[in-house]
């Protein structure tokens, strides 16, 4: 196809519309490989960042980047923070957005004290990088063992791969309360009427409260430092496997401070499974 834009008789108009194409694509560039590359690039930076210091705002972590990287302008780490579900202010991110018709059920752990294995489950999706791009992995977890009960990975944001991990679980154990936060994939009918049919109580974190679900945020920091910053994967496929792996050795073989130098394994034990 070719359009002469200095035609002496037939307009642009006239042309795109003998040739039936739209004119926004006879003035389209596209965007130069080094560019795509560059944001692609940027992406991978600040979640890295972010992941270390979840308390950085835009302005902090431009400062940061071009300190210890390159010049990095506040108008680029917006676009990665949008571009990544991440928030400017409160510390921590927020790949789930609400819906607005969807209703959200109080906090129920404030003052609560977790005293054993299967009394309170939690999830959250966060982003894996990719050599080309990002997928999301969620996974729900034991709040007093830390034990990952289950995972998946997908290439979209809807709530049909948080519920199929829900259900997976379900099948093998219950909890008395599941955290989620207000995001659209744990508010929706289909997440909510699953833990209502097996008698769960739900609780939801305060908007914008990351401390609210401090167990799965300290899991995402493990997963990317001791897993995902160490590999460049170019397929799902590729990602589940190491995912896979590293989520046995967390479970079965990776001592935890915070539980005496013990697996989660050996604190969650066979008390939740019937």
């Amino acid at each position: 196809m070719w359009i002469e834009k200095s035609h002496p008789i037939l307009s642009v108009r006239e042309q795109a519309k003998i040739l039936e194409v739209n004119r926004s694509a006879i003035y389209y560039k596209s965007r130069p490989k080094s560019l795509i590359d560059g944001q692609l690039g940027l992406l991978r930076l600040v979640d890295e960042i972010y992941t270390k210091y979840p308390f950085f705002g835009t302005r902090q972590m431009s400062d940061y980047i071009t300190k210890n990287h390159y010049p990095c302008k506040r108008y680029q780490t917006r676009w990665a923070y949008d571009k990544l579900g991440l928030h400017s202010v409160a510390p921590g991110p927020h790949t789930s957005k609400p819906h607005p018709e969807h209703k959200v059920y109080p906090y129920l752990l404030k003052k609560l004290e977790i005293v054993r294995p299967c009394q309170v489950f939690s999830t959250d999706i966060t982003y894996i990088r990719m050599r080309k791009g990002f997928i999301y992995l969620t996974a729900i977890i034991d709040w007093y063992s830390r034990y990952v009960l289950d995972w998946q990975l997908s290439n979209t944001m809807e709530a049909d791969f948080c519920i199929e991990t829900l259900h997976r679980v379900l099948m093998n154990t219950r909890c008395e309360i599941f955290n989620t936060d207000q995001g659209s994939q744990f508010t929706s009918s289909g997440f909510t009427d699953l833990l209502i049919e097996h008698g769960i109580q739900i609780s939801m974190d305060g908007k914008g409260r990351w401390i609210d679900n401090v167990f799965v945020e300290r899991l995402w920091r493990s997963v990317k430092y001791e897993c995902v910053y160490l590999y460049e994967w170019n397929t799902i496929a590729e990602a589940k496997k190491h995912l896979g792996e590293y989520f046995k050795f967390y479970n079965f073989d990776r001592p935890h401070q915070s539980l005496n130098g013990l697996t989660p394994n050996m604190v969650h034990n066979e008390i939740c499974l019937h």
